[in-house]
């Protein structure tokens, strides 16, 4: 499979849409944060209590600072600051690198030099992004997991028992211990795991993710940085001039603050996809439609890019988007779409049931008509997770010789192969727009013309 994901493997075949967890790639992270901010201002009262033992967990580093252990707060910073089981960010590893120890002096550093720090603590800890470089979302949402790593471990728990996710028992470098506020070493729990490297996999609630978090410093400087006090006319912008001048300045960092809490209404977590809006569906479709067939000035690549950004909404929730990949075959560039088989509606179930497809490919092709050379080569592709069903995205119908071909391909080695045309992309942003039937049926209409074509 490309871009295999732990629900796939295990046979869970539902969509991130029906999930109260992000679905995780066991290859790489996904592109999403754990937002503190979302814990604040959640009606739960769990997640308010989640949001206070990160803050007070934070906070206790200053505890250590004053009691002189400085020692013990530097290396507890570094050892919080990347949490790899949670999968999050964008590494294409899963394995990122610690806080390194000149940045955890500056994090510690903010508690001895801003006073009401010193003295209260932070409220919300994200504002170290607008105070120290090389503190970002990434590093944020990684110290907000590790203090609730025990949290998140249970929820995990609960949802591999939900969904008969099979766990087993590892050992972790280390758990933080609210209680001890310290890192509790060699703690054994179970958890699902990667199938090949064995290493654990912690779930995260999709309520809590977002892209970036609340509080973030490009959202600062964009919109709150008093860059006329900093810099002067013609000036070049630098990052680090704002960041000393944020700490000489307490005041402009909790007037920021104070604002983004004012406009917390408007704080809501990212979901991992978003479909577009029908207006923006029936304008890629026109520009579609518009396209001349075949390479000149691009035409290729502009047809599979708007069919890529078209089918990814039509086809949500019933196929979550997998990838857009590149593969040569005999010489020739093919551009695919790939997508998750969630087997939710009987269709699908049954494309996997009778082809063995995992997941689905769309090879696309801007030509005026497909010829026995594209049907030898996507025919070539369709195995392992693929199974035996593929799909044309092309401009037109497949000539009666071609689809007599597709015929015998079924008759010989029982290889489904369909064609999906302008016209048909037109039927599909139809029933969007209308939203009384899925654009998923309008593929399952061209699998029972194929179907009744063939020889029982």
């Amino acid at each position: 499979m490309l871009r295999p994901r732990l629900t796939d493997y295990h046979g869970i075949y539902k969509g991130q849409s029906e999930l109260d967890f992000a679905i995780q790639f066991f290859d790489e992270d996904i592109p999403l944060y754990i937002d503190p901010f979302l814990l604040w201002k959640s009606p739960s009262q769990q997640d308010q209590s989640l949001h206070t033992s990160i803050v007070n967990s934070f906070n206790n580093l200053n505890f250590l600072l004053k009691k002189g252990r400085e020692t013990e707060a530097l290396e507890l910073l570094i050892n919080i600051s990347e949490c790899p089981e949670v999968g999050l960010g964008v590494s294409k590893s899963r394995r990122g690198v610690r806080l390194g120890r000149s940045y955890a002096q500056e994090v510690l550093g903010l508690f001895t030099k801003i006073e009401n720090y010193s003295q209260f603590g932070f409220t919300h800890f994200e504002v170290i992004q607008l105070y120290v470089s090389g503190i970002s979302k990434d590093r944020v949402s990684d110290i907000a997991c590790n203090f609730i790593k025990s949290f998140l471990i249970d929820y995990t728990v609960s949802q591999c028992e939900i969904h008969s996710i099979p766990i087993e028992g590892v050992i972790l470098d280390s758990i933080y211990g609210y209680r001890e506020n310290k890192l509790l070493t060699n703690q054994k729990v179970y958890l699902p795991v990667n199938p090949e490297t064995k290493e654990p996999i912690i779930f995260t609630p999709k309520r809590w993710l977002r892209f970036s978090p609340w509080i973030n410093y490009d959202n600062y400087f964009q919109s709150y940085c008093p860059r006329d006090e900093i810099f002067n006319p013609g000036q070049p912008v630098e990052r680090v001039q704002i960041l000393n001048y944020n700490r000489d300045n307490y005041g402009v960092v909790e007037d920021y603050v104070a604002n983004r809490v004012r406009q917390s209404e408007d704080c809501v977590n990212d979901p991992l996809f978003s479909q577009i809006p029908v207006l923006s569906a029936k304008r890629k479709l026109d520009e579609i439609l518009k396209l001349k067939t075949g390479k000149e000035d691009g035409a290729d690549w502009k047809y599979e890019k708007l069919c890529s950004e078209l089918l990814a909404s039509l086809f949500y929730p019933n196929l979550d988007f997998a990838v857009e990949q590149s593969r040569t075959e005999s010489g020739r560039h093919v551009r695919d779409l790939v997508f998750y088989n969630n087997r939710d509606i009987d269709f699908l179930d049954e494309i996997f049931s009778d082809f063995g497809s995992r997941q689905l490919v769309f090879e696309m092709k801007n030509v005026a008509k497909i010829e026995r050379d594209h049907i030898n080569q996507l025919n070539r592709y369709l195995q392992g997770g693929f199974g035996s069903f593929g799909v044309f995205l092309t401009r037109n119908d497949l000539p009666k010789v071609m689809f007599q071909n597709t015929v015998d391909l079924w008759s010989a080695q029982r290889k489904c192969i369909i064609a999906v045309t302008d016209a048909d992309l037109a039927l599909m942003v139809g029933l969007y727009e209308s939203k009384q039937r899925s654009p998923v049926d309008v593929l399952k209409k061209k699998y029972i013309e194929f179907r009744r074509a063939c020889p029982s």
